[in-house]
């Protein structure tokens, strides 16, 4: 195994302020690393996610991104797709076109400019549907949840196996005190709206995945675009929101989501935090 120097970047994603969002780690040049590789060292970071540049293999994308948690790797993920995209521009590079297209596991992910943030186009759910009744009652114990205290569930799979529960507020997310043994594989996000104070956002989102080595995501792209995409379609849910994420870890991230009756994009501010090199 060769081993070489290559250029990193550790980036905040969905931040409102200084280190207030989620890491991500981008290896901004992975040609020639190995799965091994890839996977030993995202075990060692021990973020939630770490990222991979490649050349694209589709002429259409401008670059191609694998996505590792510590405990394997994932076909898409939300904050990493932004912080890479953010990384990568940082680096001096520029897109094909007005877009930047990232070529990932989930096919061809859109990311667009938004003022100051980047935002993804939200992938189409590979799985939806209602939950079984033993698998919910599998979460709730683990939640300490009630049937009382669930207003919908779904899946919400868009990459990451998500199942997505909608409580009575956001404050009711933020009361659960999870069984991450009892909880085991199933990736289980929350959300439930503030009527009332939300210190200026509409929803607070929650995100657990110990199956992957993350009990807790501080925040949560993809989560987010499945709540989006499942909701889209009712009452429950304006086209255009703010959703707090990471109040119960102590982080104050923020996602923004704007459906366009087309794409719905996912967004947020990105700020390098590291930036320097990797011997891998």
């Amino acid at each position: 195994m060769t081993i070489r120097t290559r250029p990193f970047a550790q980036v905040d994603v969905f931040a409102s302020g200084p280190i207030s969002g989620n890491p991500v780690a981008v290896v901004l040049d992975a040609t020639d690393l190995d799965d091994q590789q890839m996977a030993a060292f995202a075990r060692w970071t021990n973020l939630s996610e770490t990222t991979f540049v490649l050349p694209p293999a589709d002429a259409s994308a401008d670059y191609r991104l694998r996505i590792f948690t510590p405990g394997g790797e994932l076909p898409f993920a939300g904050h990493p797709t932004l912080g890479s995209a953010h990384a990568w521009l940082e680096a001096g590079n520029s897109p094909q076109g007005d877009v930047i297209v990232q070529e990932c596991g989930a096919g061809l992910i859109t990311i667009r400019r938004d003022g100051e943030r980047l935002a993804f186009a939200a992938p189409p759910l590979r799985r939806s549907g209602p939950v079984d009744d033993e698998t919910l009652v599998e979460i709730y114990t683990a939640l300490g949840l009630t049937p009382s205290d669930v207003v919908a569930s779904n899946w919400v799979d868009n990459g990451p196996g998500w199942i997505g529960l909608m409580l009575t507020s956001g404050e009711r997310v933020l009361e659960v005190r999870p069984d991450f043994s009892a909880l085991g594989a199933h990736e289980v996000g929350l959300i439930g709206a503030y009527r009332g104070d939300g210190a200026g956002t509409d929803y607070e989102v929650r995100a657990f995945a110990p199956g992957d080595g993350v009990p807790e995501d501080p925040v949560t792209g993809s989560l987010n675009a499945g709540f989006a995409t499942w909701l889209r379609a009712t009452a429950e849910i304006p086209a255009h929101y703010v959703a707090a994420q990471g109040t119960a870890l102590g982080r104050a991230g923020r996602v923004f989501v704007d459906d366009d009756g087309s794409n719905i994009w996912v967004g947020g501010t990105s700020v390098t935090t590291i930036t320097g090199t990797v011997h891998l």
